[in-house]
């Protein structure tokens, strides 16, 4: 199994690829801004897409659901408390003065404890909501590829409608602290970081 980060876009978004190396099976994680132009690198590569995941619906997470869906005939994943984020796609888009096209629904539900299989790599779903109502972090052997839960010295925004910092701060607390010290936290921002190095480092972590 290999994980590469695209580092992707105005907003400095991380879009994710996913592969099982037995199959060439693989999954693409929070298509951002710009992720349409590694399609071609996909093809060239024979890479097999089999799955479009979103760790949330945020429109910079979501923005290359529409292009991967037509293109590659991908299938969406989502939690569905972040259905209603994902279907105001284009007001999120005009808050913030960007163009975003709809995106088609999702034909996966993603739910803790039901992993997604990829050729014979296992890709086990943690609930992290905090940050948006069904934001999911992604656990693949030794990394956890967490959207915009944790980042390194720092944790999800929750001044956004539907956030909670109390949510935000359980989850981190239940579901990612629980973790190894040396699972690697692949982030939706900036540079990945380790599970250990937050726990002890990360100010926001402070008392859990």
């Amino acid at each position: 199994m290999s994980i590469t980060r695209y580092p992707l876009g105005p907003m400095g978004n991380n879009t994710y690829l996913i592969v099982d190396d037995s199959t060439g099976e693989a999954a693409l994680i929070d298509p951002s801004f710009e992720s349409e132009e590694l399609w071609p690198e996909f093809q060239r590569r024979g890479i097999h897409l089999r799955y479009l995941i979103n760790t949330h619906a945020h429109f910079d997470h979501v923005v290359g659901n529409a292009f991967y869906a037509a293109e590659a005939g991908l299938p969406i994943a989502l939690h569905r408390a972040d259905l209603p984020l994902l279907r105001a796609l284009p007001e999120q888009g005009r808050m913030f003065g960007i163009t975003v096209a709809a995106s088609p629904d999702p034909t996966i539900w993603l739910e803790e404890g039901r992993p997604l299989v990829l050729g014979e790599t296992e890709i086990a779903v943690l609930h992290t909501p905090g940050h948006s109502p069904g934001h999911v972090t992604l656990v693949v052997e030794d990394a956890a590829l967490c959207g915009d839960c944790l980042f390194a010295g720092s944790i999800g925004r929750t001044d956004l409608p539907g956030a909670s910092h109390a949510t935000l701060l359980h989850s981190i607390r239940t579901r990612l602290l629980t973790l190894p010290d040396e699972t690697r936290v692949l982030p939706g921002h900036e540079e990945p970081t380790t599970i250990g190095t937050e726990r002890r480092t990360n100010p926001h972590l402070r008392g859990l």
